[in-house]
C-alpha cells in the first residue's frame, strides 16, 4: 500500500482535513437548502423545482465525468480543486442576481456542476501524491461528520438570515478553501514539477478491459441502491411494520451516524494492511446481514444492534470502495468521479426498490429482502470483473 510522506509540520498536516471539512459543509449546506432556495428567491413551484434539480444533477453527472478525466491527462488536481472554489463564489454571486427560475438552473449547470467536484478533486489529488489507504478513509469520515451537521446549521442559517444566509455562508466557505488550495499548490509546485508520472497501480484493470470497468461500476451501484434505500424507509419501516414509535426511528438514525465515523476509521486502518478487494467483500457480507435482520426485526434492540454490521459494511463500501475503485480504474480524477457517480445512479434506482414493498407478495420486509439479493449479486461481481480483465491481459501477453 502506498505510505504517506514524512512527517511534516502540523499545520501542513491540517490542510487536508481542513479542507475535506470545508467541501463537505459545502455539501450539506447547499444539497438540503436548495430546494428553498429555489422556492424562496424565484417562486418556484414543487414541479419547477423539480425539472430544475433533474437538470443540475444531469449536468454535475457529465461534469464528474469529463473534468476529472481532463484533470487525469494534465495531473491538475490542485488547480481543478481552486477552479471548484472559484466557481462556488461565481455560482452564490448568479444564484443573488438572477431573478428567474431559467437562468438560476442555467447558472446551477454551468457553475454548480464544476462546483460541486471539489470532494473529487481531493479525493483524486490524494490519490495522486501517494496518501495511504487510511488518509484517504479518514478524509472521507471528515466529510461524513461534516454531514451530520450540515443539514442542522443551514436550516439555522435559513432561519436567521433566509435563504440568501446560504449563499453567503458558501461564499465564506470558499473562500477559506481558496486560501488552503492556494497554499496546497505552493508546498506542491515544486515537488510536482519534479516528480514521475505515478506508477500504474499493479491492481489496474489492463487496457481493453472496459467490459470489466462495468462490471465493477455496476456492482458499487448494486452497493449504493440498497445502502440509499435503507436509510430513506427506514423511518416508515421502524414505525409501520416494526410498530415502534418515531421515537425509535430517529434514535436508530442516530446511532448509525454516530457508529459511521469510527467504522471508517478502524476500515481505514484495516485498508493499510489488508487487501481492498477482500475488505469491500467482507463489507458487502456484513451489509447483506444487515438486511437480512432487518427483515426479521420486531424489537429495538436487535434493531440497534443491527447498526454495527450496518456501520462496519457501509464504511467498507463507501470507504474502502473509493479507494478500489482508484485501484482499479486507471486515473485518480476518472476513478473518484466515476465512484462518486454511482453513488448517484444508486440513489436513483433506491426508489424502484421501495416501491417493490407495495407488491403483495412482498411488503415492506421484501424490500430488505430485495437488498440482500442485490448485494450479494455485487459481491459476486467484483470477483467477476477481475476475471474479464485478465482475459484481454491475457491476449496482449500471448
Amino acid at each position: 500500500m502506498p505510505s504517506d510522506a514524512p512527517q511534516r509540520p502540523l499545520a501542513s498536516r491540517l490542510l487536508v482535513p481542513s479542507a475535506a471539512l470545508l467541501w463537505g459543509l459545502h455539501s450539506s449546506l447547499l444539497s438540503p437548502a436548495l430546494a428553498l432556495i429555489l422556492a424562496t428567491l424565484y417562486d418556484a413551484s414543487t414541479a419547477d423545482i423539480g425539472w430544475s434539480l433533474a437538470i443540475y444533477n444531469a449536468g454535475g453527472f457529465i461534469a464528474s465525468i469529463v473534468l476529472p478525466a481532463w484533470a487525469d491527462r494534465r495531473r491538475t488536481y490542485l488547480p481543478m480543486l481552486m477552479a471548484a472554489a472559484v466557481l462556488t463564489i461565481a455560482l452564490a454571486a448568479a444564484l443573488a442576481a438572477v431573478s428567474t427560475l431559467p437562468l438560476a438552473t442555467v447558472a446551477l449547470v454551468v457553475l454548480g456542476g464544476p462546483a460541486g467536484l471539489g470532494t473529487t478533486m481531493l479525493f483524486a489529488h490524494l490519490r495522486d501524491v501517494g496518501a495511504a489507504t487510511s488518509t484517504i478513509v479518514d478524509t472521507r469520515a471528515i466529510i461524513s461528520a461534516a454531514w451530520m451537521g450540515g443539514p442542522p446549521l443551514a436550516t439555522a442559517i435559513i432561519g436567521w438570515a433566509g435563504a440568501r444566509g446560504i449563499l453567503l455562508a458558501l461564499v465564506v466557505i470558499a473562500v477559506v478553501n481558496i486560501v488552503m488550495t492556494a497554499v496546497m499548490m505552493r508546498q506542491h509546485r515544486s515537488a510536482a514539477a519534479e516528480a514521475p508520472e505515478p506508477a500504474r497501480s499493479p491492481h489496474a484493470l489492463p487496457p481493453g478491459s472496459g467490459l470489466a470497468t462495468v462490471v465493477i461500476i455496476g456492482a458499487f451501484v448494486l452497493f449504493q441502491a440498497t445502502n440509499a434505500t435503507a436509510m430513506t424507509f427506514m423511518a416508515l419501516y421502524v414505525t409501520e411494520t416494526v410498530g415502534l414509535s418515531v421515537m425509535w426511528a430517529g434514535i436508530v438514525l442516530g446511532v448509525a451516524a454516530a457508529l459511521e465515523v469510527p467504522a471508517l476509521m478502524i476500515i481505514g486502518r484495516l485498508g493499510d494492511r489488508i487487501s481492498h478487494l477482500t475488505l469491500v467483500a467482507v463489507g458487502a457480507v456484513l451489509s447483506a446481514v444487515y438486511y437480512a435482520g432487518l427483515m426479521l426485526v420486531t424489537e429495538p434492540v436487535l434493531l440497534l444492534v443491527l447498526q454495527i454490521p450496518n456501520a462496519l459494511g457501509f464504511a467498507a463500501i463507501s470507504g474502502i470502495g473509493l479507494t478500489l475503485f482508484q485501484d482499479l480504474i486507471p486515473g485518480a480524477g476518472m476513478s473518484t468521479g466515476l465512484f462518486m457517480n454511482a453513488r448517484r445512479v444508486g440513489a436513483i434506482l433506491s426508489g424502484p426498490i421501495i416501491a417493490a414493498g407495495a407488491l403483495p407478495l412482498l411488503g415492506q420486509r421484501g424490500i430488505f429482502a430485495i437488498c440482500a439479493v442485490l448485494t450479494v449479486i455485487g459481491l459476486v461481481m467484483i470477483p467477476l470483473a477481475k476475471r474479464l480483465a485478465a482475459r484481454p491481459a491475457e491476449t496482449a501477453r500471448a
